[in-house]
């Protein structure tokens, strides 16, 4: 990994969806099939796509979705300090707060990372919002 003053907004993105989606598959057993990646300013914005795991597929075939759901809060309150991390060394800024939300009988999952400042690119006129 680069120095992100080398690296495209565009390339910072991919690199984070693509380590997102690595680090669900990892400690959740299941890989999202889309991970979506936005940089604003100070904020980055995750969606991921698909992310229901077989137990919470499970649980909600059987009618038992208020059980799948706290599954899935709880999973994301989980996982949620690693993709701290992740998002922090790859930005090289810290995040401030970490907002999730999860919509189970879509699948999606969205986040919300509010950043200290907003990340050194290559290309900064490629970020929506970000005042000069």
């Amino acid at each position: 990994m680069g120095t992100t003053e080398q690296r495209t907004v565009g390339q910072i993105e991919r690199e984070l969806s693509q380590k997102i989606q690595a680090l669900y598959r990892k400690h959740l057993g299941h890989q999202p099939s889309k991970v979506s990646c936005q940089l604003f300013s100070r904020k980055l914005v995750v969606v991921l796509e698909d992310s229901v795991t077989q137990p919470e597929k499970l649980l909600m075939e059987e009618g038992q979705l208020e059980l799948a759901e706290k599954v899935r809060t709880d999973l994301n309150e989980a996982i949620q300090p690693q993709i701290k991390v992740l998002v922090e060394e790859v930005l090289g800024v810290d995040v401030l707060d970490l907002l999730c939300d999860a919509a189970i009988e879509t699948g999606r999952v969205g986040m919300i990372a509010v950043l200290s400042s907003a990340p050194t690119v290559r290309n900064p006129e490629a970020i929506p919002k970000l005042k000069k």
